[in-house]
């Protein structure tokens, strides 16, 4: 046993088990869907909702995320040992007990269910509901080829969520932008599920490539990304945004032609790529340019 692994001290907790809290949460691919949601209050507020409102939107997420993120963790952990993958993540590896991932769970669900109280009543009613989905999708896997689209719901609950927390209602506006990250995101999820297609047969997991196969799987994918870019720009002339909108979209719209047009059927090496790695700069350049859609 190495003496890295040997926790004695607070200060030992600190340098060795909390960066590794933060890493099997994927804390950073929070950019992937954070963007959205600051999407939906900015557009509901029409500028800036006030710091009690961003922090507390912020918490509520993040909390979301950790609960999501470490219960998919926890219970996909039997698979992920023998997936190439996963098999370096920080349960198959040992670096993390399950109680020790289970606890993040619960304090995710704690964070998430505390901020939504500090919004309004709705946002609170509403979120045992979203942890619920959150944690469920998980399981979908085991039933389904359809599995990829309850992920992208997942992560577009955030943009009607926050839209709820500054409004106080939910309105057809942020029920759009959050089809628009479910198609996003769930089309990236057929993607990534095509490099474990091979693993989904042998050990008997659900997804869309391994049901339809991989050309069909990644020409679903392009008619999702589309009809997210055709969503977006249709929000964009619905709330009458400023010309700023549809120059992010544009840009938005060619990094994810961009992203579709690397991957081939009989080729996947290019989904390690930078551009993948860094997918969540698509979604930060339309935050920036709603942004200054709505402040100029």
């Amino acid at each position: 046993m190495s003496a890295a692994s040997v926790i004695t001290t607070p200060a030992g907790i600190i340098t060795t088990r909390i960066p590794r809290y933060l890493s099997t949460i994927r804390i950073w691919e929070s950019l992937y869907a954070l963007p959205f949601c600051f999407m939906g209050m900015i557009l509901a507020s029409d500028g800036w909702p006030g710091w009690g409102v961003f922090i507390w939107i912020t918490v509520a997420l993040t909390g979301a995320r950790t609960l999501g993120m470490a219960a998919n963790r926890v219970l996909h952990r039997k698979e992920d040992v023998h997936n190439p993958r996963t098999s370096n993540r920080h349960l198959p590896t040992g670096l993390l007990k399950p109680v020790e991932v289970f606890g993040l769970m619960v304090f995710g669900a704690g964070v998430f269910f505390f901020a939504a109280s500090q919004l309004n009543g709705l946002a609170f009613a509403l979120s045992p509901f979203a942890a619920i989905y959150v944690v469920g999708y998980s399981f979908a896997k085991y039933y389904t080829w359809a599995c990829h689209f309850f992920l992208g719901w997942a992560l577009a609950i955030s943009p009607s969520a926050a839209w709820i927390a500054v409004t106080g209602r939910l309105d057809l506006e942020p029920v759009l932008l959050s089809a628009v990250v479910a198609l996003w995101a769930g089309g990236f999820d057929i993607i990534y599920g095509c490099a474990d297609v091979d693993f989904d047969r042998k050990y008997g997991v659900n997804s869309f490539p391994k049901r339809f196969g991989i050309p069909v799987a990644l020409r679903t994918t392009k008619f999702m990304h589309t009809s997210a870019s055709v969503a977006l720009l249709a929000l964009g002339f619905w709330m009458d945004l400023s010309f700023f909108y549809f120059i992010g979209w544009a840009i938005a719209t060619s990094l994810l032609a961009l992203e579709n047009s690397l991957i081939k059927a009989d080729d996947l090496s290019k989904l390690r790529s930078p551009l993948f790695q860094y997918n969540s700069v698509i979604s930060m350049v339309l935050l920036l340019f709603t942004i200054l859609a709505v402040a100029l």
